[in-house]
């Protein structure tokens, strides 16, 4: 069984006819399935993402620059009878493709308010406090460097921490950084990005339509009506979040809002009892199953899982893999002229982003957590110390994905304010990363965390016997 489940393309079930993947072919022997193996690791959706904003910057700066601007720039118009939404390709993927991000960002929320560390309120105040103070801080640095001046409202754009990258950097530690400081980190991230949605749609909001609004909000209220109904087809959702998306979009408020709510939306408990599903299950599988009954298995085994963790497996590749690296090449590519470096170094935007993301994220979080600790309100997470903890922090002031998000829609009628910031949130995030994986790497146990699983395997060795009967 082992084997089935970590090597597939071993196992005689494949022989007869194998899928591709699973095939020995050169093609999936050498690419397919080393690739797959790659999409899995922690840390790749934030290689993948450094990876596109690096290509972004090689490319803004290359011979090929024009080409840029061309492609990202290029129009996209969609047109159903007199109706036509008319955007740039870069729009698309903000206002469009970033939706499927917030939807995922919106049932991961949802998902730790149910069942997470966000429903057991003493495991919750330390993460929670520490988003807290890690949006204020960085805010008020930003404003104390650009009081009064035309940057005065990017003040959102170092409160933002990006999971992808921060996870994926605790992910290079592994097993030395323990699991309920990655669970601390996850959530904290979790409310930082709830945060930030809430920034978005009060301060970022262009004028509104009243009549898109009142659409959106008659969809949403149809959206809850299934909900409460218990109407949990697909099709139907995705019709009525289409909906939801245009209106929001038309109305004013950020379209990426859309995206949240119907991830707010999606049940984060079982539609069926997973204990009285799985006993179904067996007892059609105990002889050869019809077409019928192999429909009936397939539904019985989706509906005994939540549908935020089930949409979350799946949306996940598509939201890691292609929405945010198109995202990162359409948007942080910024032509790094020396004019315009010289014009960053002194720019108080670029500064009081920096400064935000670096000290204001490490200094907000820890106080913040301090404050909750001392006062009894929270607690620290299991095997974590006040050094550790602190290089979390300085790895949270990575704010690459929204930071660049809210720097779009603080400067976008400022080219040289919106480069400024851009460079900023770039050095911000690299200076954090590097700043929070060297305080990790002295501070972390040197010795590997025990799991769970670890003990069960030395009891096994130890009385063979019992654990065959277990």
């Amino acid at each position: 069984m082992p084997t089935d489940l970590n090597e597939p393309w071993k196992s005689p079930v494949w022989r007869t006819r194998p899928a591709f993947l699973y095939s020995r072919k050169p093609l999936a022997r050498y690419v397919g399935r080393p690739a797959a193996e790659f999409l899995k690791i922690e840390p790749a959706a934030g290689m993948v993402l450094v990876a596109c904003a690096v290509l972004a910057l090689v490319w803004a700066n290359s011979p090929w620059a024009a080409s840029y601007q061309a492609v990202w720039g290029m129009d996209i118009t969609i047109r159903i009878g007199s109706f036509e939404l008319h955007h740039s390709l870069k729009d698309w993927i903000n206002d469009g493709l970033m939706a499927v991000f917030f939807f995922v960002v919106g049932m991961e929320i949802k998902s730790e308010i149910v069942s997470g560390e966000l429903r057991q309120v003493r495991n919750a105040v330390a993460p929670v406090a520490g988003a807290i103070g890690g949006m204020a801080v960085p805010a008020l640095l930003y404003a104390a460097f650009n009081a009064g001046g035309e940057g005065a409202g990017g003040w959102g754009v170092p409160m933002a921490t990006d999971i992808a990258f921060a996870v994926g950097v605790l992910a290079l530690f592994g097993s030395r950084i323990p699991s309920a400081a990655k669970v601390f980190l996850l959530t904290l991230a979790i409310v930082d990005d709830l945060g930030a949605i809430a920034v978005i749609a009060v301060f970022y909001t262009d004028d509104l339509s009243m009549p898109w609004l009142a659409a959106a909000g008659a969809i949403l209220a149809l959206a809850i009506s299934l909900r409460v109904l218990n109407v949990w087809s697909g099709p139907v959702y995705l019709v009525v979040g289409i909906s939801l998306w245009l209106a929001v979009l038309e109305s004013g408020i950020h379209a990426t809002i859309a995206g949240v709510a119907m991830g707010l939306l999606i049940s984060a408990k079982p539609l069926l009892d997973p204990h009285a599903a799985h006993a179904k299950a067996q007892e059609l599988a105990k002889d050869g199953l019809t077409l019928g009954e192999t429909e009936r298995l397939v539904r019985l085994t989706r509906d005994a899982q939540p549908p935020t963790h089930r949409l979350q497996h799946q949306h996940h590749p598509f939201s890691s893999f292609i929405v945010l690296p198109l995202f990162a090449l359409a948007n942080a590519g910024v032509v790094l002229s020396g004019d315009l470096l010289a014009a960053a170094a002194a720019s108080t935007v670029t500064i009081g982003i920096v400064f935000g993301l670096v000290v204001g994220k490490t200094l907000g979080i820890t106080a913040a957590v301090w404050i909750a600790v001392r006062t009894g309100a929270g607690r620290l997470p299991e095997g974590t110390r006040w050094p550790l903890l602190t290089g979390i922090a300085a790895v949270a002031g990575i704010g690459f994905t929204v930071a660049l998000f809210i720097t779009e829609l603080a400067f976008h009628d400022a080219a040289l304010l919106t480069d400024e910031a851009k460079i900023g949130v770039l050095a911000g995030s690299f200076a954090a990363a590097l700043i929070g994986s060297a305080i990790i790497a002295f501070t972390a146990p040197r010795e590997p965390e025990r799991q769970p699983e670890d003990d069960e395997e030395d009891a096994a060795e130890r009385d063979p016997a019992g654990a065959g009967a277990r």
